[in-house]
């Protein structure tokens, strides 16, 4: 019995980690954190008994405590909280599926405990990868990614020890807008930018889909997951989803990982690697693929990806500041407070105004983060 941790039980990997357990039967789920959904916790709870819980807030915990006192559960909150499910005793794998810079301090205090990371908060690496990596190789802690790009990534780094890495192919759907000019952009919608063509995600992913802010987010992670320079990693437009990403070495060989777009997969390989297991759902079937394609990305329209290059070329703590304003922005848009296309906008001018620091301590990258909402909120 694999007992695993899960920050963020209620969000889109979260619920998707619990139908993996549901399924295979042999997953303990020990510990559970969510934001602010009780109502969905609470019923995680009846059905899978863990020893914690943690939610963000004080009075939703003291409101979930009183719900579910024929449980005996304990319920914390806030960062102690998460640092509690993050480090409970018990797991030996925690799922962290929490959105935002939010993720970083769990995931060092659980590699400090000696937990092994399912990664799924890709905000941890672009803003703190320079401490997550060097720790977690300190502790001989496995990171395995659960995006589905890096989790194809690494399926086809398997067997492949000691073979250089010509480079990474990073697989984009392309999002709601692919083909699109920015003038067609300027009026898009909220209701608009949520319609993705092909996976379901959090609303905030989602918006990041749309904007090529998660594919620049995602090049971010793969440069620190599998220690590759930034020309290395090449990102194609594939719109049909089905090459999940893939790697080709220096003889020209290319090894992918292909499917049908179902999150679950990615979850249940970082849970049980290395080994496979059943899985229900839909498979590929080549013989119903009318077509297969490939484009490069509209970098210009999409100007989120380039800034997301050029912010990871800088270093330091200015991916922080791409991260942070990206968040904020997407928030802002969210709420119809700002256009669509003022998301990239806003991310340039966090980034420029932004003072350099070569090697950010953790307190440093979360007084970035401040410094940008900070500059954000004084502006828009």
């Amino acid at each position: 019995m694999r007992k695993i941790a899960v920050l963020g039980s209620t969000g889109s990997i979260g619920t998707q980690t619990l139908e993996v357990a549901r399924e295979q039967g042999d997953l303990e789920i020990v510990a559970l954190s969510c934001g602010g959904n009780i109502k969905l916790v609470e019923e995680q709870m009846r059905e899978f008994r863990p020893k914690l819980v943690s939610v963000w807030s004080e009075e939703d915990a003291a409101t979930l405590r009183t719900r579910t006192k024929d449980l005996n559960i304990p319920v914390a909150s806030g960062m102690n909280g998460l640092l509690e499910v993050a480090t409970i005793p018990e797991s030996e794998i925690l799922v962290t599926a929490i959105v935002g810079m939010l993720g970083i301090r769990p995931t060092i205090a659980a590699i400090e405990a000696g937990k092994n990371i399912a990664l799924a908060n890709k905000e941890t690496l672009v803003t703190a990868g320079h401490i997550i990596m060097p720790l977690a190789r300190k502790y001989n802690v496995a990171i395995l990614p659960v995006d589905s790009e890096h989790s194809a990534i690494f399926q086809s780094l398997q067997g492949e020890d000691g073979n250089k890495i010509s480079k990474i192919l990073l697989t984009a759907s392309g999002g709601p807008f692919r083909g699109r000019t920015r003038d067609e952009l300027v009026n898009i919608q909220v209701e608009d930018a949520l319609k993705h063509p092909n996976w379901a995600m959090g609303r905030k992913i989602t918006i990041d889909s749309s904007t090529l802010v998660n594919k620049g987010l995602e090049v971010m992670e793969a440069k620190w997951l599998f220690d590759v320079d930034l020309d290395r990693i090449q990102v194609v437009v594939h719109p049909q989803s089905v090459i999940h990403s893939a790697v080709e070495y220096e003889d020209g060989a290319v090894i992918a990982q292909l499917g049908t777009p179902d999150m679950r997969l990615p979850i249940q390989y970082a849970l049980y690697y290395p080994e496979r297991r059943p899985l229900s759902g839909k498979r590929l079937d080549l013989f119903a693929l009318s077509n297969l394609t490939f484009e490069e990305p509209d970098i210009k329209t999409f100007k989120g990806l380039a800034l997301a290059y050029e912010a990871m070329t800088r270093g330091g703590n200015i991916p922080v500041a791409y991260n942070a304003a990206n968040e904020k922005a997407v928030a802002l848009f969210l709420n119809r407070q700002i256009k669509y296309l003022e998301i990239t906008d806003i991310i340039e001018e966090t980034m420029n105004q932004t003072g350099f620091i070569e090697n950010p301590t953790l307190e440093q990258i979360l007084a970035t983060e401040q410094e940008a909402y900070e500059f954000i909120g004084s502006r828009w």
